[in-house]
This record gives C-alpha cells, sequence and structure tokens, in this order.
C-alpha cells in the first residue's frame, strides 16, 4: 500500500509518519518529499534554503523534478515488490503550497504532478490537520527549546500563509474523498498515531 502524509507545517507529518514506518515494519519504506533521492535530496536544500529566490514556476517544476525521479526510481518499484510505501508529503502538498498559496492553480499544478507520477498514486492520504495558530506555537515552543532554528523557506513564510495552505488542503480533502482521510492531529503524539493506526487499519482491511 502506498500511503502519503499531509499538512501544513509543524502538523507533525514527520513524526507520524516515523511511527507509521515503525508500526507496519522493517519491509515498509519511509520516504519524504522532496527526497528520497540524490537527485531528490539536493533538490530539497536548494528549494528549503531561505536565502534562495526562486520564481513560483521554478519552485513548482523543481518539485515536479524531484517527484518524478522518486516514483521511478524508487516508489515503484518499492510497490511492484509488493512493499508498503509511506511518504512524507506528496502531490497534494504542491497543490496547497505552489497551486493554492503560490497562485498558480490547482488545476495546473495537478496536471503536470500526472507527468510527475506516471500513475503512482497514492491509495491512502491522510492528511493531518491542526489549526495554524496551533502549529505556529509549536514552532515557538521549538524554537524557545533550541530545536527549531526556524530556518525554513515555507516555515518563514508566516501564519497566513499557513490558513490558505490549510484551506486548500480542506478544499482537496472535500474533493478527492475516496483517497484523502482527515486525521485529527491535536493532542498527544501518541493520540494522533492511534488514529492513524485505525484508518490505516480499516483502510488495509477492505483491500
Amino acid at each position: 500500500m502506498f500511503i502519503t502524509l499531509e499538512g501544513i507545517d509543524r502538523s507533525g507529518k514527520t513524526t507520524q509518519a516515523a511511527l507509521l514506518h515503525e508500526a507496519l515494519g522493517p519491509e515498509a519504506l519511509l520516504l519524504r518529499e522532496p527526497g528520497g533521492t540524490d537527485v531528490g535530496e539536493r533538490v530539497r536544500e536548494l528549494l528549503k534554503d531561505p536565502d534562495t529566490d526562486l520564481d513560483p514556476r521554478a519552485e513548482l517544476l523543481l518539485f515536479c523534478a524531484a517527484r518524478a525521479q522518486l516514483c521511478a526510481s524508487v516508489i515503484r518499484p518499492a510497490l511492484d515488490e509488493g512493499r508498503d510505501v509511506i511518504c512524507d508529503r506528496f502531490i497534494d502538498s504542491t497543490a496547497a503550497y505552489q497551486g493554492a498559496a503560490r497562485g498558480l492553480g490547482v488545476d495546473l499544478v495537478a496536471g503536470l504532478s500526472e507527468i510527475a507520477i506516471a500513475g503512482c498514486r497514492p491509495d491512502l492520504t491522510l492528511l493531518l490537520r491542526i489549526d495554524p495558530a496551533g502549529a505556529e506555537a509549536r514552532g515557538q515552543q521549538r524554537l524557545a527549546a533550541g530545536s527549531d532554528d526556524g530556518s525554513d523557506r515555507f516555515e518563514g513564510e508566516g501564519i497566513e500563509f499557513q490558513r490558505t495552505v490549510a484551506a486548500a488542503y480542506d478544499e482537496l480533502a472535500a474533493r478527492h474523498r475516496d483517497r484523502i482521510t482527515v486525521i485529527d492531529a491535536e493532542g498527544s503524539v501518541e493520540d494522533v498515531h492511534r488514529r492513524v493506526m485505525q484508518t490505516v487499519e480499516q483502510v488495509a482491511g477492505s483491500r
């Protein structure tokens, strides 16, 4: 099964992806986007660098290039081997961030994403929903604790940017009810993990 996790910055995706990977066992493959390949990791460094000034169209195409490489060289071969694949961000992130928040248009982004993934679509997408103000408070706590340097280009865009992204995610969830399940990301890490596992087990049992 191919599972993706989505949500605004600091929604807990990375933590929940790691916990899901642990629950599914060592044969499952855990990936992040952009990343997962040498090409993807180099693109990630560029996209995350707060000193990089990118036109939104260039940003979009870089995401798509990294995704095309990841699908062709890692995700598709793993799925063909019968392995579970978990990915921290995928096509919905690009639709929400570049399509909606950057103003390029969700439909345009969807079309380019189809070219990039070449049919490599998730079976299940878990959208971790958290209020943007709560996510920002998490970020401030991490900064105060010294566990986050706040140097990410996207996390540094501000709360209004994150609100636009959150609204776009809600629209995507409504449009793709067959694939996207909204998970309440408020509460403890353990509580959210239980909600994630309930959904994954339900979907896996119906396949």
